[in-house]
């Protein structure tokens, strides 16, 4: 399996950084990298700092908002306005806790994933590899240009906007923030106090949507490798038959040896990805679900006020959120039916050339290929495209139930 020169380097240096750097870019600035056995001191001190920095940012911007919706006074539509920024930050900021509780796992994905380049050594085979890195990198760019896309614009149009106060004799005129604030712990009404908050917010927002993207792109780039691996696997099962074949007699016991432990490796990695993603892929339907419905409830209220400005960051939103959603689901499903191909495959070869020892030494790879290997939410749902459609379903129940309750 190894007869050919192998790649030595692309124009970005190491082939597993590579496909890995942008991931590293997301997760880096937010201290939830999985540091590396040989991490430096200072490394690890400025990891922690980044993590307090990014709890008080949600901290400051999550509490206030609940607050303002328990204790102020507000009809119904008001506190559904407020209601779905805080979900997003909400949700964020779990998401974000669980990145960090699952270091540990994400690491050993990590370290699989660089242990396969050194393995995979044909020049062919990593071409394969490369090609799949060069989707997972495509799909986790465009999740952060929607996701942070969507929500900072939001942000901004909303920051863009005034409203006059009185306080007091004196009338002012000061920014609307994009999560509303309790006004008895602070007094957002004085212009500096208020631009520190919208300026904390923005931080926030930052956090829990890189929170949101880190995830959709390791899940990602993971599944392409995944992809890739069982590509590069059912190559190797097309050359064994067909070189036993041509040989008329039984290969080597190793050569086949080492298909099956490829297998079971990408299976086994598999298990890893699912063990990372699980609980992740649970909160982002529920987040999506409810998300969907409150942005189809914001449309049809600003749609009869003729607020363009607002429908064009609520679409932008609506859009980024049902992309991410959608390609989640769609990764689940491409990992299932990858997997089941791996047995076609191998069925679809000249077995039947083969001498029978070799027919029944095939025989376990097909038999693995028809257990169903999924990736789910909370261990409940299957990832898929029949699951994405459920999603968009219930939401639009939801909105429904929701427009004739208000």
């Amino acid at each position: 399996m190894t007869s050919e020169s192998p790649i030595t380097q692309t124009t970005l240096g190491n082939l597993s950084a590579y496909s890995l750097q942008l991931n590293r870019w997301y997760l880096k600035p937010i201290g939830a990298w999985p540091p590396s056995l040989p991490t430096l001191k200072h490394e690890r001190i400025v990891s922690i700092i980044l993590i307090a920095v990014c709890y008080c940012s949600i901290s400051f911007t999550v509490i206030p908002c609940m607050l303002h919706i328990m204790l102020e006074n507000e009809d119904i539509r008001q506190k559904l306005r407020v209601l779905g920024p805080l979900s997003h930050w909400f949700v964020g900021g779990i998401n974000y806790t669980t990145l960090l509780l699952r270091r540990k796992e994400i690491r050993l994905c990590v370290e699989h994933l660089e242990d396969d380049w050194k393995i995979i050594t044909r020049v062919k085979d990593q071409r394969v590899m490369l090609k799949n890195a060069k989707f997972g990198r495509y799909v986790a760019g465009f999740c952060a240009a929607f996701m942070q896309g969507g929500v900072l614009s939001y942000c901004l149009v909303t920051a863009l906007s005034t409203q006059i106060v009185q306080v007091g004799n004196e009338t002012r005129t000061v920014h609307m923030l994009p999560c509303a604030f309790y006004k008895k712990l602070l007094n957002v009404d004085n212009s500096r106090t208020n631009q520190i908050v919208l300026a904390s917010q923005f931080l926030s927002g930052f956090i829990v949507n890189s929170s949101a993207v880190a995830a959709f792109s390791l899940a990602a780039v993971f599944a392409a490798h995944t992809c890739g691996q069982l590509n590069v696997l059912a190559t190797w099962v097309t050359e064994y038959v067909n070189e036993s074949g041509e040989r008329g007699k039984s290969s080597s016991f190793n050569e086949l040896g080492v298909i099956v432990e490829h297998h079971l490796r990408i299976l086994s990695f598999i298990s890893r990805i699912e063990d990372v993603m699980h609980r992740i892929c649970f909160l982002e339907l529920f987040r999506c679900t409810f998300g969907i419905c409150m942005l189809g409830y914001y449309i049809l209220t600003e749609w009869s006020d003729h607020d363009f400005q607002n429908l064009t960051t609520y679409f932008m939103i609506l859009f980024s959120m049902t992309f991410n959603i959608f390609i989640v689901c769609y990764i689940g499903e491409e990992l299932t039916q990858q997997c089941k191909k791996v047995g076609e495959v191998v069925y679809m070869t000249d077995w039947y050339c083969l001498p029978c020892k070799n027919i029944l030494d095939l025989i376990p790879i097909i038999a693995r290929s028809n257990v169903v290997t999924k990736i789910t939410a909370g261990k409940l749902f299957h990832m898929s495209v029949y699951t994405f459609g459920d999603v968009i379903k219930t939401s639009f129940a939801y909105l429904n139930l929701l427009r004739q309750m208000t």
